[in-house]
């Protein structure tokens, strides 16, 4: 079979005019396919040419409590508003994955269902609730396949956070035993149940095992090689530690962070992204405005990729009041801030801030197709 030097130039008319299946699939015939397909400029041209949708839905608070899912995508100066106005009632979304579904509930009481959801072909389905003995602390989605689709939601609930009160009698006869409910313990379960949308219903999992001493932060989790991931923090040996959830094999793993982020100062960013198809880890100090990127390789080993100066993206955007969110292709930063996003394309200095309407509540980046896909098993 006869092989062909293409130019890069001529790569990026081909791939930049693929849909966007057909460029995924592109991307993993060679290292220069995809780095040419991970560049912001690529993406938006690709987004132009054939109508793909790229960008983040950001939820937003507006006066009395009104909710809005707008689309910013840094090709137009103003936000797409209302992206799900399509769906019976308002909600607010808890997840998004590649392909471009949206997983959102309508309100927050323990009852409540969830809509599964492609915004390109207003296309959706209802969810049912999970257990509603339990308020939901972390929610997530992703897609094992695609053809059949093959998603999972993962939802994580306080163990003691139910609707049965239990009382502990300390003079009782069993107030010696050291494992009675755990009090005397420090570790801490949390409820884990799985949504199967081959069987299009809950069920429930192992429960995970942390310590009363483990937090998640506040940031999103971040879905990459088949696994979704939180960082965890430790109060008491004041170490972050990275939390996996494998969707195939339904374990969970704990992955220490790089040793060089032990003791920094809490003043500091440091938060879990996804950096060309891979776990990765920003680090912002704060004194420097220094930026260090890690990615963890196959060997569960991280590795520092570069630090990129943003002192100049200080002086026009001053950090940390607009939060590092992720990575919008590989040379351009995303940034949250009470009433606005910024693109940071840290190669050029290019800033592009575009204000939303209300006070920020979220953001979750989407890349999307407008064919229609069978998202309930018949």
């Amino acid at each position: 079979m006869a092989s062909y030097d293409f130019s890069t130039d001529i790569l990026f008319e081909i791939l930049s005019r693929a849909d966007l299946k057909t460029m995924k699939k592109c991307r993993v015939l060679s290292k220069e396919c995809k780095d040419l397909t991970d560049e912001s400029n690529f993406m938006r041209l690709h987004s132009q040419r054939t109508s793909t949708m790229v960008g983040y839905l950001v939820q937003s608070s507006r006066l009395f409590g009104q909710l809005t899912s707008d689309l910013v995508s840094g090709l137009d100066p103003k936000p797409t508003q209302d992206l799900l106005n399509f769906l019976p009632q308002p909600g607010w979304i808890v997840a998004t994955v590649n392909g471009g579904l949206v997983l959102c509930t309508p309100g927050k009481r323990r009852d409540d269902p969830f809509y599964i959801c492609k915004p390109t072909t207003q296309q959706w389905e209802v969810v049912p609730s999970p257990n509603p003995r339990f308020w939901t602390a972390k929610i997530s989605m992703l897609v094992l396949g695609s053809n059949p689709l093959w998603f999972k939601i993962v939802r994580l609930s306080d163990s003691r956070d139910d609707t049965i009160d239990l009382e502990l009698d300390l003079d009782s006869e069993y107030s010696n035993e050291e494992d009675n409910f755990n009090v005397f313990s420090n570790e801490k379960s949390w409820h884990c149940e799985i949504f199967e949308s081959k069987s299009w219903e809950w069920r429930q999992s192992d429960d995970l095992k942390l310590t009363h001493n483990d937090y998640f932060e506040c940031n999103q989790d971040v879905s990459a090689c088949g696994a979704l991931h939180w960082l965890v923090f430790n109060d008491k040996q004041d170490k972050y530690t990275m939390l996996s959830f494998d969707g195939d094999k339904e374990e969970w793993a704990m992955t220490s962070l790089p040793d060089s982020l032990r003791g920094n100062d809490h003043c500091d960013q440091i938060a879990p992204v996804s950096c060309e198809g891979k776990l990765g880890l920003i680090h912002l100090r704060q004194e420097t405005k220094m930026l260090d990127v890690w990615i963890l390789n196959y060997e569960k080993i991280w590795i520092k990729k570069h630090t990129i100066n943003l002192k100049s993206l200080h002086e026009k955007v001053p950090l940390p009041r607009s939060r590092i969110h992720s990575f919008y292709g590989v040379d351009t930063l995303f940034m949250v801030d009470v009433g606005s996003v910024s693109f940071y394309n840290f190669r050029t200095r290019k800033l592009n801030r575009i204000r939303v309407g209300g006070w920020i509540k979220s953001a979750y980046f989407i890349q999307t197709d407008s064919e229609p896909i069978k998202l309930k098993p018949q």
